[in-house]
């Protein structure tokens, strides 16, 4: 392991980026546990993705307020789309969920077809580039997590019914998608929330932190020691820090 290669000036950046992340999906994918809905996240990130892929394709300048008001747009109509299924099928719920995911996902493939880069935009969007985060990213992501814990903790979403969580949810997503990638965003709504599923109350969500920030730390590392992909790379340490959080945890009675 060479020590030299942890360098701070990108990895910290990248490390407040991933807690910037784990403020909201913690919650959230708590939430997707007790609803029974486990691959929303999937889903409303592709679709996020999907709206990028094509402000891009519309020749929006990357990054710009366009591509963002258009991943949103795409994220909430998703959002709307889920809450009518969950509406009039409940019961297929589960997977309506996966076939919106692998619709949006087949029409981001063709709609970069033509591109000649087509193919790496599609692994920046699912592995992200957590690494080269800026300032300005973390600011805007920063905003945006405080606002959605702030409606969560306010429980505002109640004034819109079942639309209220989808929207709060798609607008999580968006927000972390385009820094972390759709890989990332699933294992951080996801991972913390099932390696602490024995806990409750408070106590469930202090330790949920803990192994997400855990996860995030040694994945950075260990992905500047072998010169691997960070964001694959901090999803195994994410799994790992949570199997061994649940090894150690004692279920409550």
């Amino acid at each position: 392991m060479n020590w030299a290669t942890l360098d701070l000036g990108i990895l910290a950046p990248a490390f407040i980026a991933g807690l910037l992340v784990l403020a909201t999906h913690v919650p959230l994918g708590k939430q997707v546990l007790d609803r029974g809905i486990v691959f929303i996240d999937l889903a409303i990130a592709q679709i996020a993705g999907l709206g990028v892929i094509a402000g891009d394709a519309l020749g929006l300048p990357d990054g710009g307020i366009a591509v963002q008001l258009a991943a949103v747009s795409a994220a909430l109509l998703g959002a709307w789309l889920l809450t009518w299924t969950e509406r009039r099928i409940p019961q297929q719920q589960e997977a309506l969920i996966g076939v919106i995911f692998i619709l949006a996902a087949c029409a981001s493939i063709m709609i970069v077809s033509g591109n000649p880069h087509g193919g790496e935009h599609l692994k920046d969007l699912l592995v992200g580039q957590i690494l080269w985060v800026n300032p300005k990213q973390l600011l805007w992501l920063a905003a945006v997590s405080a606002l959605l814990l702030l409606a969560m903790w306010r429980n505002w979403s109640r004034w819109l019914g079942r639309f209220g969580f989808y929207a709060v949810f798609a607008l999580a997503v968006t927000a972390s998608v385009q820094l972390v990638g759709v890989y990332l965003v699933f294992a951080s709504l996801i991972i913390p929330a099932l390696g602490t599923r024995q806990l409750h109350g408070k106590q469930r969500y202090f330790v949920a932190y803990g192994i997400g920030a855990l996860g995030y730390a040694t994945g950075l590392m260990f992905s500047a020691w072998f010169d691997l992909p960070s964001g694959a790379v901090i999803v195994w340490t994410l799994a790992m820090c949570a199997i061994a959080g649940a090894g150690l945890l004692k279920p409550q009675t």
